[in-house]
């Protein structure tokens, strides 16, 4: 049984294109027919293109087979007509070309506000552009690149003691600043190679990626470039220029070790790399995905590839028969599996792993987002598995087998909550002064927690690791208000203080800390997974 095709309207009897496509010629020998809708270039052979600049709304289906020419039967153009349709590239009566051009959704969790068109500023620039691409330049940001990264090997105790401590405000502003300049600067020179090789930059600016803030570049007209390296260059020309600028700041930092500047320095070379390097995994719509799909000239291909992998999951849940969107690509299957379930990773493991106990540190703002976070990551399944349900449906797959699969799932869950225990504990922060500590909380942790001779350990509160560096025991439940330093619950070295104040509870020490401050954090035994989950994301929140 053949999957089914959505329903769709009728077409026209004299069909129209939309107003806000195009269709662009080779631009090159041997390149494509390019077909241009607002966000996304379709390649399309000679015959549909000439067929798409045919549709005026004048012509009916036998004028359009007259003009096309003879090998065009009212069954071959009724199909074309049909793909059209599906690509949203016909005028059906209801789109509206005006409204806020510069706010875009882009699914699933992408907004991008455009702040201006780049298009003739860069290509002013085009002969600074045309320098820059000479091969020395290009040795010289190798070297740069990689001797920073060689820099950082031979300062590594001095690294992982900047990203292991506080550091002051001023730092994390400064770093904060550069930080978001290199990214400008990481777009800006997408859109400067893509001018360099004839392209036009449509749009830059502010986007929330993931609910992540960040800027763009789109350079989807690189897709009319006639050759695969010059597309693929385009997509890693951001990347190598955050490589340089964190090579740049590692070179220097190795004559400034000691100093804040030296560290702020450090932390944004270590970031830059970090964020270049995960810049160019594919598995999100970012550089490195832009790079493989121009690489192997597949248009879309981690959306395809997650269709043939929902596909190929809904066939053994479900049953049924489906359709591969990528049958020529080996692995589609198994990357399309990597590109839905990294993101969930990236934001529900390795994210809330790093930031969880620094947003659990603000108290009730910090739980309540680390809740919505949670909240989305579980929708995010949620919507997962129904849409295989619907591809299940659409391929025809036996009711029975869905309804088992189902209770399969469901039962798997609940084993999965029930069974699989994991290691509990809260996070606060102490104080130690004069041979006395104290732990402290912003929230309510509860008394199976917060008991009698229950472990602590005393951490260093640093901006990526979390040494620890002494024990301790609670020596009474009973707490006390406290105003405390802002360093005592953040990575930050200041003399402010928390709005407010704050539960205070003695503690007895059993391994002296080497600092007066940092993070505290109670070890509270293993919980089932439902349970740890419900106390550390909702009962904190609640």
């Amino acid at each position: 049984m053949r999957r089914k095709e959505p329903d769709l309207a009728p077409i026209p009897a004299r069909p129209r294109l939309a107003e806000d496509v195009q269709v662009h010629p080779p631009s090159a020998d041997g390149a494509p027919w390019i077909v241009e809708r607002p966000g996304s270039y379709l390649r399309v052979g000679a015959d549909l293109a000439k067929l798409a600049g045919a549709l005026d709304g004048v012509r009916d289906h036998e004028e359009l087979r007259a003009y096309l020419g003879p090998q065009w039967t009212g069954e071959t153009l009724t199909y074309a007509l049909g793909q059209l349709q599906r690509a949203d590239l016909l005028d059906d009566g209801l789109r509206r070309t005006g409204g806020l051009k510069w706010l875009r959704y882009v699914p699933p969790l992408t907004v991008q506000v455009t702040l201006l068109r780049p298009a003739r500023l860069l290509a002013a620039c085009a002969p600074l552009f045309a320098a820059l691409a000479k091969r020395g330049w290009g040795a010289v940001a190798a070297v740069l690149a990689l001797g920073g990264l060689a820099g950082l090997a031979f300062m590594g105790g001095t690294v992982v003691d900047t990203l292991g401590g506080p550091l002051p405000l001023p730092v994390y502003a400064g770093v904060a600043l550069a930080t978001y300049v290199v990214i400008m600067l990481h777009e800006l020179a997408h859109g400067a190679v893509l001018t360099y090789y004839g392209g036009r930059p449509n749009r830059m600016g502010f986007m929330l990626l993931y609910l992540l803030p960040a800027f763009f570049c789109d350079v989807s007209d690189g897709w009319r470039l006639p050759e695969r390296r010059q597309r693929v260059r385009v997509a890693l020309a951001g990347a190598v220029t955050q490589f340089v600028a964190a090579g740049t700041a590692s070179l220097v930092a190795l004559f400034m070790q000691g100093s804040d500047l030296g560290a702020g320095l450090l932390l944004f070379a270590a970031f830059n790399y970090a964020s270049g390097l995960l810049n160019l995994l594919p598995f999100i719509k970012l550089d490195g995905y832009l790079a493989l799909m121009s690489h192997l000239d597949i248009s879309d291909l981690r959306g395809r590839a997650m269709i043939d992998a929902r596909r190929y999951t809904a066939r053994l849940l479900f049953g049924g028969r489906y359709e591969r969107e990528l049958p020529q690509v080996r692995w589609a299957v198994p990357y399309g599996l990597a590109c839905q379930l990294f993101p969930i990773y990236l934001v529900g493991g390795l994210a809330l792993s790093i930031w969880g106990d620094l947003l659990r540190s603000f108290g009730v703002v910090g739980t309540v987002a680390l809740l919505i976070i949670v909240g989305l990551l579980i929708g995010r399944l949620v919507y997962g598995f129904l849409l295989r349900m619907h591809e299940a449906r659409q391929a025809g797959a036996p009711a029975w087998r869905a309804a088992l699969a189902m209770l399969a799932v469901a039962g798997g869950v609940a084993a999965l909550l029930t069974l699989v225990q994991v290691p509990y504990s809260v996070s606060g922060g102490y104080r130690y002064q004069a041979g006395r500590a104290e732990l402290v909380l912003t929230t309510d942790s509860g008394p199976d927690v917060l008991r009698t001779g229950a472990t602590v350990q005393l951490l260093r509160n640093g901006v990526v690791f979390k040494e620890r560096t002494g024990t301790a025991t609670i020596a009474g439940t009973r707490a006390r208000e406290v105003s405390v330093p802002l360093s005592v619950m953040l990575p930050v070295r200041t003399d402010g203080e928390l709005p407010g104040t704050v539960a205070g509870y003695p503690l007895e020490v059993t391994q002296a800390p080497r600092e007066s401050q940092g993070l505290a954090r109670i070890e509270a035994g293993h919980r089932p997974l439902g349970t740890w989950l419900y106390l550390t994301y909702v009962s904190a929140a609640w």
